[in-house]
């Protein structure tokens, strides 16, 4: 079953050492039930998220209302690391980084364990066979349920599938009507434009055939079509704003939901993350699954047309 996720990534205040305060522990609050309102259970995390203060601020809503734990999923991710001394960023999936970034997230969320872990990004010199023991290690020790992964390739996946005794459910990549490299990388196969698309061909087929759910970030395209207003919008992002704020009207509901029921209509079942803190624009989303039943096969394509700012070849 298809589902909606929020993103907690906006939660916390600012990407710096500044601590967060009450403001932001009661925004995380006012977020977290906005989307329970909306239907989500799942929460969506990483490590490096306001470099430690979205998971902080969500772990104080939780000690405060011990109760929410049972009603919802956490998922958190590791594998980046950032402003660290001589390094402004790397990754690092070794077997002691992502045991220590765990455990140390495990304690900013106050829970004892999380229900999916996602491996970040690609690491060039992660060894499979010890990331897989790692995994190995926490999912014995009850602090891992479900182990995922995000922005990798069918082949990189396999790679470390061939290594682990428990299968990766989901990849988490960017995927929107503005982002559509996912798309369009396959459908424009022997056509010249193709090759304007980096996203590694065969990657939605492979999860799709193994079960593993795709999870879509920057879902909602930034607001950028529905009332994020850019200094110099193209007559593309025109014309898609305009077809999304008919469509929402035709449905009796809102644009937001038009975009992510653009997506959850492709059949790979994709989950779109909800990156918004505006509570408003949350409760927004929760027609998202109703609009992908109604929506028609022309309607989608329609959709497709605007953003590209052309006919499909």
């Amino acid at each position: 079953m298809q589902e909606l996720i929020y993103g907690c990534m906006g939660l916390g205040g600012t990407w710096s050492d500044e601590p967060h305060g009450s403001d932001h522990v009661e925004e995380a609050a006012a977020a977290i039930d906005a989307a329970l309102d909306a239907g989500i259970t799942l929460f969506d995390h990483a490590d490096i998220y306001r470099n430690g203060k979205s998971e902080a601020v969500f772990g104080e809503v939780l000690a405060a209302r011990p109760e929410l734990r049972g009603r919802i999923r956490l998922q958190t991710k590791c594998g980046i690391r950032l402003s660290e001394p001589g390094m402004p960023g790397y990754y690092d999936l070794s077997r002691d980084a992502i045991l220590e970034r765990v455990n140390a997230s495990l304690k900013r969320l106050r829970t004892d364990y999380v229900d999916v872990l996602l491996l970040h990004r690609p690491d060039p010199l992660a060894d499979p066979a010890e990331v897989a023991g790692a995994v190995g290690h926490l999912m014995a020790e009850g602090k891992v349920r479900q182990l995922g992964v995000s922005n990798m390739s069918a082949a990189q996946i396999e790679v470390l599938q061939d290594q682990l005794e428990t299968p990766v459910v989901a990849n988490q990549l960017e995927m929107s009507l503005l982002k559509r490299a996912w798309l369009e990388s396959h459908v424009l196969v022997n056509h010249a434009e193709h090759l304007d698309y980096s996203f590694p061909h065969g990657t939605v087929e492979y999860c799709i055939r193994n079960g593993i759910t795709l999870q879509a970030y920057g879902s909602l395209a930034r607001g950028l079509y529905t009332g994020a207003e850019p200094e110099s919008p193209s007559s593309a992002e025109t014309a898609t704003a305009e077809l999304v704020a008919r469509l929402a009207a035709d449905y009796g509901t809102s644009g937001e939901a038009v975009l992510l029921g653009w997506l959850m209509k492709h059949p790979a079942g994709i989950a779109p993350v909800i990156g918004t803190i505006n509570p408003g624009r949350i409760l927004a989303c929760r027609d998202a699954g109703r609009v992908a039943q109604a929506m028609t096969r022309t309607e989608w394509y329609q959709l497709w047309v605007a953003a590209r700012g052309s006919n499909i070849p």
